[in-house]
């Protein structure tokens, strides 16, 4: 089976709101706070927001810092803060690690599909051996396109050598699941790793 998986929120830690928790305090002072600041932020990370244009590669970090804090009226160095602080709230989520590595020994193919900018995707192949297990991948950066785009999911089809049909992808997302759907994959939302095993099991992948 080719299994494609997502990287933050799926193998890595992605809490938005907790980041920001952690390094504004002083903004995110609540739950409620946290979460608009947040919405202004990431914008959802959807086309066309400045977070996904960082995604697609079209501009540098510090490129990004000025055009969330023109449009939000947060300072720079706060913003600068939060942009330099991801690489190291992308932490493994161990219990999808100890998953990938069953799947591999079951002798299933792995692949990624991640919406990454280039700094932060540098930044974990540096840090991570076990990105090694994956036979091929795809990051939004390094190829100009994103999820939920269908182009992406064509790419990955070409660099994978698979087609969409016989892919199962992983993403934690909702709008990213649908889109694979779309083009034919087989796709499973994500929810933890037991759940997703569970599901694998139900596919045949695992007993």
């Amino acid at each position: 089976m080719n299994l494609v998986f997502d990287f933050g929120g799926v193998l890595f830690t992605w809490q938005p709101a907790r980041l920001l928790r952690e390094w504004l305090p002083h903004r995110a002072v609540c739950d409620e706070s946290a979460a608009r600041l947040v919405a202004e932020i990431f914008q959802g990370c959807v086309p066309g927001s400045d977070w996904a244009s960082f995604d697609r590669g079209e501009h540098e970090a510090e490129a990004l810092v000025e055009r969330i804090a023109r449009r939000t009226g947060h300072p720079a160095d706060e913003v600068r803060r939060i942009v330099d602080a991801v690489p190291s709230h992308l932490t493994v989520q161990r219990d999808t690690v100890a998953l990938m590595a069953e799947l591999k020994e079951r002798g299933h193919r792995l692949f990624y599909l991640s919406n990454m900018p280039a700094p932060y995707a540098d930044h974990l192949e540096a840090a991570h051996d076990f990105l090694d297990w994956f036979e091929a991948g795809v990051f939004s950066a390094r190829v100009g396109l994103i999820k939920p785009e269908p182009a992406i999911f064509r790419h990955a089809e070409r660099v994978f050598g698979v087609p969409g049909e016989r892919c199962v992808f992983i993403d934690d997302v909702a709008h990213n699941v649908e889109a694979a759907r779309a083009c034919g994959w087989q796709a499973l939302q994500f929810t933890g790793a037991a759940p997703c095993r569970e599901a694998l099991v139900a596919l045949g992948a695992l007993d």
